[in-house]
């Protein structure tokens, strides 16, 4: 028996060598590839994360535009390839433009925005809203707000109802509104006043709650 141990441990170096010579090729072309992927990964997340601060940096661009007032800074939020920069930076036109009374432009500007995210989208319909409640635009304000019930939401679509004289409708709008309002809501109390002033009660509405 210890004369066959050489003679099977040869043959085993030649089982051995013989699979490396029929599959060598197919192994160092697999650890290339391996070694391949871990450099592509590398490469990868150094491009994203250059591609993130070159988007940081375009939105600081644009912002800068829009604070010093530039008549171009609503084109220079379409070159803005990152959605998240380009909705915060339609929004930040639109409170500017409110600001300087040119209230058509916001529109414009809010309008042309496409959130992809729900709360994005409450956020862009509520300021939309409220800016086409002041134009006179009531029943458009009341759709886009169709289905919302946060208390801003229901706040505005008062706001939409009362303007389109029905008061009836707004006071109902109030009254829920406050039941989903902070008590500590620095818009208490202008809520308060505007649910008086349909014929309301805001002891009745904290009952409700």
């Amino acid at each position: 028996m210890a004369i066959d141990d050489p003679l099977d441990e040869h043959e085993q170096s030649e089982r051995v060598l013989a699979w490396l010579r029929q599959n060598g090729i197919a192994l160092v072309g697999g650890i290339v590839l391996g070694l391949a992927a871990i450099g592509g990964w590398k490469w990868w997340g150094h491009h994203q994360y250059t591609e993130a601060l070159a988007d940081a940096d375009r939105y600081q661009q644009v912002i800068s535009a829009i604070e010093a007032g530039d008549p171009e800074a609503a084109s220079r939020i379409t070159t803005l390839d990152n959605g998240v920069y380009a909705e915060l930076a339609g929004l930040e036109l639109a409170s500017r433009q409110v600001r300087a009374g040119e209230n058509e432009k916001a529109i414009a500007t809010l309008r042309a925005i496409k959130p992809a995210d729900e709360r994005m989208a409450t956020i862009v319909h509520q300021r939309l809203a409220r800016l086409l409640v002041d134009a006179g635009k009531g029943e458009e304000a009341i759709g886009l707000l169709e289905g919302a019930d946060t208390a801003m939401a229901l706040e505005v679509r008062g706001d939409a109802e009362y303007a389109l004289g029905k008061t009836d409708d707004a006071r109902a709008a109030y009254m829920q509104a406050l039941t989903r309002m902070d008590v500590a809501s620095p818009r208490r109390k202008l809520l308060e006043l505007k649910l008086m002033e349909v014929g309301g009660k805001p002891d009745d509405s904290e009952v409700r709650s």
